[in-house]
């Protein structure tokens, strides 16, 4: 099944915080190499991903990007229904821009696949810088095709579409502060829920007091979230940064995210970054950690991503950037790390590896470790 949305939030985004908000430009010609690794909760996932950006005339950009996961799963969740398993997913995009005076077009496609799922995406966006470059208006929409498989039963396919609208307002408030305002809607319709989990219901004929049946999820989902984001920069070549977000959706679910950090420029080469990071969210409506009967409502659902759970990051980065002579057909070269170090506990998903005290077991938490290492080459 598709890789946690977890982990994809956490490598999205490889590089630091731009250091301030740029106009309306093509992107920088560039080559990026990654290695991510993800380990916790029993599952491990990891592989590389290569990014190349190449400006073809003075107004057009284009680019092509190759992501690999490597996953292997023995989380609480497979070992409760099922077996450990090992899976890979391919993803593959490319995308264009175009500039045009200070308004920015941009267009991309990409495609992943899985064993058990086919995921195709297609993306359009426009930038517009205004009042002498000082801010950038943006909007963006992507529309998502999915299909979804099952190992073992060939007659199992079911489709979601998904469509994503995004606004952005990015301001050069002073010489020192920069801020981003970003708001987005999503709205998604088919087999939402996944065809491998289960909930547990009360079932006096088995020995541990309860059973499993396949989650029901609803068809539709409509989520909202909002984000403000803001750096300030210190005459000590360090900046301090911020970011509160929150989301909410029409299962139930009302999430928050705040993030405080810390970079310092060292010996000119080096940059140094820091950051905590709290997240906490409420449960679907339909979600239960043992319901009391088989079909007891229209929508019922156990997975923990479903439930109530808070999650605390500690990270850092390190990059080391060395520019080259103007004779050499590389201009710079950086070479960067980053580590997270996430510890999540659940409110009222229990784990059910616990065989002495069913219904009571302990409510389940774990640490995991984000893990990245990339080099970046621009020419």
């Amino acid at each position: 099944m598709a890789v946690t949305n977890l982990f994809k939030y956490l490598v999205a985004s490889v590089m630091f915080v731009s250091l301030s908000i740029c106009a309306a430009v093509l992107p920088e010609d560039r080559v990026d190499a990654m290695y991510h690794s993800y380990d916790g909760g029993g599952m491990s996932i990891d592989g590389p991903s290569i990014l190349i950006r190449k400006k073809v005339s003075k107004a057009v950009s284009v680019s092509a990007n190759y992501y690999v996961d490597s996953v292997s799963s023995a989380s609480i969740d497979v070992l409760a229904t099922a077996s450990p398993y090992k899976e890979e997913r391919d993803e593959q995009s490319v995308g264009v821009d175009f500039l045009n005076e200070k308004t920015l077009f941009s267009l991309g496609y990409s495609q992943s696949q899985e064993n058990d799922y086919d995921a195709k995406s297609y993306k359009l966006a426009v930038s517009q810088s205004f009042f002498g470059d000082l801010s950038v208006l943006s909007l963006s929409y992507a529309q998502g095709d999915d299909i979804v498989m099952q190992n073992g039963n060939a007659l199992f396919s079911e489709e979601v579409k998904r469509a994503n609208y995004a606004l952005s307002w990015s301001q050069v408030a002073s010489k020192n502060w920069t801020f981003d305002f970003n708001i987005e809607a999503i709205t998604e319709q088919g087999y939402l829920n996944n065809p491998y989990r289960s909930y547990r219901y009360r079932d006096d004929t088995a020995a541990l007091g309860y059973s499993y049946a396949t989650e029901i999820y609803p068809e539709t989902r409509t989520s909202n979230a909002a984000a403000l984001r803001t750096r300030y920069f210190l005459p000590i070549n360090a900046a301090l940064y911020g970011e509160v977000r929150y989301f909410s959706d029409t299962w139930g679910i009302a999430a928050s995210n705040y993030k405080l950090g810390y970079s310092q420029a060292l010996y000119d080469n080096w940059l140094i970054d820091f950051h905590v990071r709290h997240y906490t969210q409420s449960k679907a409506d339909f979600y239960q950690d043992m319901f009391d009967r088989k079909d007891q409502f229209n929508f019922m659902a156990r997975d923990k991503e479903m439930s109530s759970f808070n999650d605390l990051t500690i990270g850092l980065k390190a990059r080391y950037l060395h520019t080259f002579d103007r004779s050499s057909l590389i201009k710079s070269a950086s070479v960067n790390f980053a580590w997270d170090h996430i510890r999540f506990d659940y409110d009222d998903f229990r784990n059910v590896l616990q065989t002495d005290n069913p219904g009571q077991e302990d409510f389940y938490s774990f640490s995991a470790n984000v893990l990245r290492a990339y080099v970046s080459l621009w020419y």
